[in-house]
């Protein structure tokens, strides 16, 4: 119950539980730079998940996820497939901001992917968006680059997996090819998305 004393859903309690434990967490090295845990956001009874790779200063200042530019892009590359972000839960592989920005490194993906599983044994999600290499390549355990594992549908535990470029590198490379594809990926996921929940 909520100190107005309203209800949340079982999935909401859950959630937030799983937030409140991980306070002070120090599992990896990037608890020492970060001002915030970033946990995520959205529809804890989701049926589309979008998991990035970690936080950005934007997201570190505020707690929570893709706020700044990128998440800019994120909001409207969800609404061209009619998705509002308060649909969706919104998450990142790692939960601190990697210093400068840089990519999580494999011990700090390893320390955060029991969270993520947490959030995602809540969540339960029909579909699951990553977002750029990192994320994509950490979920599905493999090396192969994001130009290879995109434009195609992976299996996901009960779950189906559409890996797309990042929004942050969409940013960095405006180029038509690179909408494009990231629009197909977006298509992909909406697909999958209406007919697994008329199922």
């Amino acid at each position: 119950m909520t100190l107005d004393g309203d209800y949340l859903p079982d999935g909401a309690t859950a959630l937030r539980e799983q937030e409140r434990r991980l306070q002070g967490c120090q599992r990896c090295k990037l608890c020492h730079g970060r001002r915030t845990i970033v946990f995520g956001s959205g529809d804890p009874r989701a049926d589309l998940v979008v998991i990035g790779e970690g936080p950005g200063a934007d997201e570190d200042v505020q707690g929570l996820p893709f706020v700044g530019r990128a998440g800019q892009l994120l909001t409207r590359m969800l609404a061209s497939v009619d998705l509002a972000r308060d649909e969706v839960y919104i998450l990142n592989a790692v939960k601190c901001r990697p210093p400068g920005n840089r990519n999580p490194e494999a011990d700090e993906l390893a320390a955060c992917a029991p969270i993520l599983a947490e959030q995602l044994a809540v969540i339960q999600p029909k579909v699951v968006l990553a977002l750029g290499s990192v994320a994509a390549q950490s979920l599905l355990r493999t090396r192969e680059p994001i130009g290879k594992l995109r434009g195609r549908l992976h299996p996901y535990g009960n779950a189906v997996l559409v890996p797309t470029f990042h929004p942050a590198f969409l940013l960095r490379n405006p180029g038509q090819e690179y909408k494009r594809m990231a629009w197909e990926d977006l298509k992909l996921a909406r697909r999958e998305y209406d007919a697994r929940r008329s199922r």
